[in-house]
């Protein structure tokens, strides 16, 4: 654990919106001892027909004696996200403002969307799916790449209250069925494809082998409306489109286009009018569902409401990016993740925010592709996972140095532990020590940043997620549910519900209430372990699952993988539980280096007292494998359930459609040392 502390960067401290720790301790206390205060002043930034007419906040977390677990924000206030997203916006002299750069695939492809003209396009869908008998409380599976009319989709549905259920498109048909069945969704809204650097994704395909697994389970999707993305159509409405399909011909994907069943998007929108009032929700109503892992193998809906999610995306946005007026905000996620649903769509339109919507792959057609694009639209905050930043730090500084970032003022991570290597990467080569870094945590089931550094306030330590966000109250516990006082180590829970909270798993609350609240009644249960240091820093220690318990020590996964990756050939490592007959358990480590440095015997024993000297002589790996790739999502998060596998011999993997690149278990089988087999 790095005790380096960096303060915030002074240009990023001069205009904050906290711009001390003084002001953030009086804001937090306030939020959580006072939360219909607090967050009664935050939502007179928005738009509401009604106002509560019952407690602001009910809730339960204790299931102890039967009770049910429940979360209330603002019950019997009415309002619309789409109103709040767009509408407020336009009404309020923004309609020329640009709402998404969006940056294609290719380099050369490229449009531009401001407020007033995506109103106008939600508007004429919402009256599409009107025409079509979709109505509050339908649910609509969106399967789309990262183009605009994927936001379009969304918005739609939240206009007139239907919930959207946004799957990523790169799932298998298995997986996308599976997401409809469970969902009950009515419609599917696809495209015909998508490049993903140079792989063409056939989405009409599989969203049709998803459609056909459905009707063998008795299950009809009616209709399906297809964006014809890369052609040979491209929509001719929009004359500032620099289509893929005229610069890249291309056959058009869809072969199997069934009339009446399948619709052309720009078909239907051709007549659509541009005017569709919104409909107005009880503040409780959900807004969207998405699906997470389970444990058990079978996805979670994870439900999000309407008043509650909407202020946190929009407040966690503001601060934690502390976002101004003239900023261009990027993050590189996918919608079809929360990270995109957040702080993609929801968090920065709700502020009015210009950010970047990109559909290709941040490392295509080169390493300097981000830097590339931060030039282009002179992007100022930028939101990335630590996974990307340990590939580009196998490219070294060369890539980073092509263009110009001196926009660049805030610098994001999520998605998991950033490795306090990887953060010096981020501070010194690409924001050149003069940007803040914001380590957020935070889940789908939490709907936004629940821990993290403030900007302009919060001193820093590489690898901490530091401090908790306004109306967030964490707890470390022990496995008998003691709360653990001071420095120490345990379980990470939250004591109180906060705005963006999941309401429930759709069609499933006894899961919702197993999973999150049962170990410890009274609780939110993150499945998270944590570390509070001498100085009250939190730092994320990984999953729970994710630690080894060699000879009667409890050894976080991370914190190997974090004096592994200090090392300066090692890019990047995963580490996993191995049985072991005298220990119980040990590590078992892949390692990925960086370019041009070679894997042998030598380094093996230096990345052993590496961690020997970082952690302790209990902690030493007992195999160490060289591997060029990691099986990762297409998220970019590292599956460690096959790497589990691989360590022990095991080529039973069970369902892979979620990995972006299966040719690395191959690669990782044929490197295992033979002593392991």
């Amino acid at each position: 654990m790095s005790e380096d502390i960096y303060a915030p960067a002074t240009e990023v401290q001069n205009i904050a919106h906290v711009k001390s720790m003084e002001q953030y301790e009086e804001m937090y206390k306030e939020s959580v001892n006072d939360p219909e205060i607090f967050w009664t002043k935050i939502s007179k930034d928005f738009y509401f027909q009604k106002q509560p007419t019952g407690k602001f906040l009910n809730y339960n977390f204790d299931v102890s004696d039967g009770n049910k677990v429940f979360v209330e924000w603002m019950k019997g206030a009415v309002t619309n996200v789409c109103y709040n997203v767009l509408d407020r916006h336009v009404e309020n002299g923004k309609k020329d403002n640009v709402c998404f750069y969006w940056e294609g695939n290719d380099p050369d492809d490229s449009k531009v969307i401001t407020y007033g003209e995506l109103y106008k396009q939600v508007c004429k869908f919402a009256n599409v799916l009107k025409d079509l008998g979709i109505k509050k409380g339908d649910h609509v599976a969106i399967y789309m790449p990262m183009i605009v009319e994927l936001v379009v989709a969304m918005l739609a549905c939240a206009r007139i209250g239907a919930v959207h259920s946004i799957v990523f498109g790169g799932f298998s048909s298995d997986s996308l069925a599976e997401r409809i069945l469970d969902g009950k969704c009515c419609l599917l809204i696809t495209a015909d494809g998508v490049y993903r650097g140079t792989k063409l994704v056939n989405l009409k395909d599989i969203a049709d082998g998803a459609l056909k697994i459905c009707k063998e389970k008795k299950f009809e999707v009616k209709k399906t409306i297809v964006v014809c993305h890369l052609g040979p159509m491209s929509p001719p409405s929009d004359k500032k489109v620099s289509s893929p399909a005229a610069k890249r011909p291309c056959m058009s994907l869809v072969t199997n286009f069934v009339e009446g069943s399948d619709l052309w998007y720009h078909d239907v929108m051709s007549n659509a009018s541009e005017e569709c009032k919104p409909e107005w929700l009880d503040a409780e109503d959900p807004l969207f569902m998405l699906y997470t892992s389970g444990s058990t193998g079978k996805p979670k809906g994870v439900v999000h409401t309407q008043a509650g999610y909407m202020m946190y995306a929009a407040t966690t946005f503001k601060y934690v990016f502390d976002y101004h007026d003239g900023d261009v905000y990027w993050c590189t996620a996918d919608i079809g993740w929360i990270t995109g649903h957040s702080y993609i769509t929801y968090g920065p339109m709700a502020n009015g925010a210009t950010s970047v919507l990109f559909e290709g792959v941040p490392t295509y057609p080169g390493p300097e592709r981000c830097w590339q694009v931060v030039e282009k639209y002179k992007v100022s905050k930028f939101y990335t996972a630590p996974t990307l930043i340990r590939t580009l730090m196998k490219y070294g500084d060369e890539p980073i140095k092509k263009y110009d970032r001196s926009s660049l003022k805030v610098l994001g991570s999520v998605g998991e532990p950033i490795n306090p290597e990887a953060w010096r990467f981020y501070y010194n080569n690409i924001g050149e020590k003069k940007c803040s870094i914001v380590d957020t945590f935070w889940q789908t089931e939490t709907g936004g940043h629940t821990m993290t550094p403030l900007p302009g306030c919060t001193p820093t330590k590489p690898g901490a997620a530091t401090f908790p966000f306004f109306g967030i109250v964490p707890v470390l516990l022990d496995e008998n549910g003691k709360v653990i006082e001071g420095v120490g180590e345990g379980y990470l829970v939250f004591k109180q519900p906060w705005p963006g909270i999941m309401r429930t798993i759709y069609g499933n609350h006894p899961r919702y209430e197993e999973t999150y609240f049962t170990q410890f009644p009274g609780y939110y249960k993150t499945g998270d372990g944590a570390k509070r240091d001498k100085d009250g820093y939190i730092w994320i220690t990984g999953r729970i699952d994710d630690m080894v318990n060699v000879s009667g020590h409890l050894l976080s996964t991370a914190a190997v993988e974090s004096a592994l990756v200090e090392h300066a050939k090692v890019a990047e490592a995963a580490v996993v539980s191995l049985p072991h007959k005298i220990k119980g358990e040990t590590c078992y480590c892949f390692v990925t280096l960086i370019d041009g440095n070679t894997f042998d015997s030598e380094l093996i024993t230096e990345l052993k007292h590496c961690v020997r000297t970082k952690i302790g002589p209990f902690a030493q790996p007992e195999v160490i494998q060289n591997a060029p790739g990691l099986p990762k999502t297409r998220s970019g998060k590292i599956m460690r359930r096959i790497l589990r596998k691989i360590a022990v011999n095991n080529r039973e993997f069970g369902d892979v459609s979620t990995m972006a690149d299966s040719s690395v278990i191959d690669v990782l089988f044929a490197n295992r040392p033979t002593s392991t087999s």
